[in-house]
């Protein structure tokens, strides 16, 4: 009995050891093919300053940008976006040094966990976007922005059924010697279709792709993305009318930016329906006709673009129902009539003041004439306001000094008269006890206001450029 008691232990301790030693072979061999699969891409990239220095010896899980599965060493995750990347606001010094370029190796196919791929704002142009892409089914997340690549996008990008972020957006502006010529589109889609079985999509990403080929069809292909949160069409060449979906199915769309497109129509009333918006920017198009009254009814709405278009009509006092606005932005359209006396808003918002959130308020020339309202005064978070190159009248009243939060204030370019206040609010609304503590920027240039310089002008202690010539002022 005791014999074969010793054989079984001797017989399980021998199976044991094989299966171990085998599972470690089995690692060990996805641990080498992994790493092979590394090393093939590096081999094909240009990278002058050494960003993919620390890909070398064994553990590559510890290289800069790769993220790994515990336990199995699977790779999960690229992460090279170039932390550097040259944008139209900020140049850097060395811009484009930190760019990654050269090929891509298809031996990313090989890295058959991968979810997450991040290439951009590298340089990888002048290739098309590579078609193995498509291949890569467990892609959760796909980044190639501002990459430079040219060509049609490939149509099986709509095989990576998980996938949750597409973007392949390009923003780049071309100059010649005689100043700004346009966006570039370099890259470009003749149908959009595909799009259709990118079913788990929540954030797509196309700013200056050339959509102009797509047509009217871009509605109701994204339609069919129920789960579709993010939607970024800036500058595609879009052109017409804004089509209306036979059925509303994106219930989970929070962002739509469409600006510096085409679009000659009236304000798309559908937008109305989807409750869950919170940014609409329609701006740089030909939108006609009047702001519905209707937009005030969109109860999560925080941003609000509708600027450099055609609008035409007076600002539907709904507005003030945007009870979580932080930014509202209407120059550059032809309303009239004058800033409401009164507005939606206190009555529906818990402050009980109108745009209690209101961060940005921008109406630089749309025609707007009369005096300031009062209800100017009660925005209380507003950091900046510009009112420039319309026809307000009267006097700049001494409400103003209740804008605490201020940092710009542009009334410059109205037909402002009489003096400027000798006394404003502030010193016992804002904390400082001093009017506009927080104002950097002040434009009331081109008005006809008259008299001396009052003595709060010299107590903005934080004010770094002050307009006021083309006026009457003495002193």
């Amino acid at each position: 009995m005791e014999r074969i008691s010793v054989f079984i232990l001797v017989f399980l301790y021998f199976i044991s050891t094989k299966i171990a030693c085998n599972g470690h072979t089995h690692i060990n061999n996805n641990v080498q093919f992994e790493r092979r699969a590394l090393i093939d891409f590096k081999s094909g990239l240009t990278d002058p300053n050494n960003r993919l220095s620390s890909w070398k010896g064994n553990n590559y899980c510890y290289w800069h940008g790769i993220g790994c599965e515990n336990g199995t060493g699977f790779v999960v995750s690229i992460d090279l976006r170039n932390p550097y990347p040259y944008t139209l606001e900020y140049e850097y010094e060395n811009q484009g040094y930190m760019d990654l370029s050269g090929v891509i190796n298809p031996s990313l196919i090989k890295l058959k966990y991968l979810k997450y791929l991040d290439l951009s704002f590298n340089s990888f142009k002048p290739i098309p976007i590579p078609q193995f892409f498509g291949s890569m089914k467990n892609l959760v997340y796909l980044n190639l922005s501002h990459c430079g690549f040219i060509g049609e996008i490939p149509s099986n990008l709509g095989n990576l059924s998980n996938l949750q972020y597409l973007d392949f957006s390009s923003d780049r502006t071309y100059y010649s010697d005689f100043g700004f010529i346009g966006y570039c589109c370099d890259l470009f889609i003749k149908n959009i279709e595909w799009m259709t079985n990118l079913v788990s999509l929540k954030h797509l990403g196309s700013n200056y792709v050339n959509l102009s080929m797509v047509g009217s069809q871009w509605v109701e292909v994204l339609n069919k993305l129920p789960m579709l949160t993010e939607l970024h069409l800036d500058g595609c060449s879009l052109f017409g009318s804004i089509p209306t979906p036979s059925f509303v199915n994106l219930t989970s769309l929070a962002v739509i930016a469409i600006s510096s497109n085409e679009f000659n129509s009236t304000f798309p009333e559908w937008f109305l329906n989807v409750s869950s918006l919170v940014s609409i920017d329609i701006s740089a198009n030909e939108l006609h006709g009047r702001i519905p009254l209707g937009l005030g009814e969109l109860p999560n709405l925080q941003h609000l673009d509708l600027s450099a278009n055609d609008l035409e009509g007076s600002i539907p006092s709904s507005i003030g129902n945007f009870y979580n606005l932080q930014y509202l932005d209407l120059s550059s359209n032809n309303l009239n009539g004058s800033l409401l006396d009164i507005i939606n808003g206190t009555e529906t918002c818990n402050s009980k003041s109108p745009l209690p959130n209101l961060r940005e308020l921008r109406l630089r020339s749309t025609q707007l004439m009369g005096k300031f309202p009062n209800w100017l005064g009660e925005l209380k978070n507003l950091e900046k306001l510009d009112l420039s190159f319309n026809q307000l009248q009267g006097s700049i009243p001494s409400s103003i000094g209740n804008f605490c939060n201020l940092q710009y204030l542009d009334l410059s370019s109205n037909n402002l008269n009489g003096s400027l206040p000798d006394i404003i609010n502030g010193t016992e609304t804002c904390n400082s006890k001093s009017p506009l503590p927080n104002l950097r920027e002040l434009h009331l240039e081109n008005n006809q206001l008259m008299a001396k310089f009052p003595n709060w002008l010299g107590e903005l202690k934080n004010l770094e450029e002050l307009y006021l010539y083309n006026n009457q002022l003495q002193g």
